[in-house]
């Protein structure tokens, strides 16, 4: 009896397998590879803003020590130019006092005024571009410390919202806890990760009832957070497919199992398919050992990536460079 179901069920697979159009599965795996590169590209530029914002810190604390610098060097040059006033009102005394003993002193006075009247010209004239590059030092302190702050502030409300994000998906997803799902937060993302035996039967890559129903619970908080780029990643363990049809190996299974969950969240309208992507790893991002049956079921999973999208950051960076 156990070999007429087995027989049934692999006539099933064959039949519903040959009615993929090829055609279709090649646009799927374009638009995979495309997206795949997409993703790492958003993650990358997502580091890079970090980045940046440590680096806008940096010049902030350089521009913080210029200033106080010429702070002093200004500070010091007054000191200077009030002794050459002092020493100038000292001189226009003695002037007075010689001018009625000799022309020859009263000279030499003169020409020491004309000096030191060229010297407090000098001097002035030094302080006055000095008090303008300190002005424009300000003005540029000033806006980066706006920009830096506006980004901190950025990043802070995406790692808030990602935070909620993570709680709202937990709440959604309690059910299912202690069948293969966990949610995770890092590195500024939402990681929902889902064993296959919560989603697909061996081999196959329909999702069950039970499967549907969290990936359309995850889908109503997707809903509600049109700015969040969705990741949908198929992974299986190290055992060879073993099916039939245009599925050649693991690659093809984790892809089109991919696709599946992407499939049933586009069946919520307020979900926008541009923020959706499917990817298929295969086995070859395990995460526990392929050498027991524990860790090949851990493996064989679909993890759900949730990323802020960052074009305000990206914006703003733009704009400070």
């Amino acid at each position: 009896m156990m070999k007429i179901k087995a027989l049934l069920i692999l006539a099933i697979l064959s039949i519903a397998t040959s009615c993929v159009s090829s055609k279709k599965y090649n646009e799927l795996e374009s638009r995979n590879a495309d997206l795949q590169r997409e993703n790492r590209r958003m993650s990358g530029d997502l580091e890079n803003y970090r980045r940046t914002s440590e680096d806008l810190k940096e010049k902030y604390a350089v521009l913080t020590k210029d200033y106080e610098t010429i702070t002093t060097e200004r500070n010091q040059l007054m000191e200077k130019l009030n002794d050459l006033r002092k020493n100038y009102e000292s001189l226009e005394k003695s002037y007075d006092a010689l001018e009625q003993n000799s022309s020859a002193a009263i000279a030499e006075n003169s020409r020491q005024n004309r000096e030191l009247l060229a010297q407090l010209d000098e001097k002035e004239a030094a302080l006055i571009q000095e008090n303008r590059r300190l002005e424009k030092l300000e003005k540029d302190l000033a806006l980066r410390s706006q920009r830096i702050d506006e980004l901190e502030k950025l990043i802070a409300a995406k790692d808030a919202k990602m935070n909620a994000l993570k709680e709202a998906v937990s709440n959604a997803l309690t059910n299912f806890e202690g069948k293969g799902l966990t949610v995770e937060q890092r590195n500024g993302k939402v990681y929902v990760s889902m064993e296959n035996k919560l989603l697909f039967d061996s081999g196959s890559w329909a999702v069950n009832a039970e499967g549907r129903r969290a990936v359309q619970q995850l889908g109503e908080v997707l809903a509600q957070n049109p700015d969040i780029a969705v990741l949908i990643e198929g992974h299986t363990d190290n055992v060879p497919y073993g099916g039939r049809g245009e599925l050649k190996d693991n690659w093809d299974l984790s892809t089109k199992r991919a696709t599946s969950i992407v499939h049933i969240l586009r069946e919520n309208p307020n979900i926008d398919p541009q923020n959706l992507t499917a990817a298929g790893r295969g086995e070859f991002m395990p995460v526990a050992s392929n050498d027991t049956e524990a860790g090949r079921a851990k493996n064989r999973r679909i993890e759900v990536i949730l990323t802020p999208k960052l074009d305000e950051i990206t914006k703003l960076l733009k704009e400070t460079n």
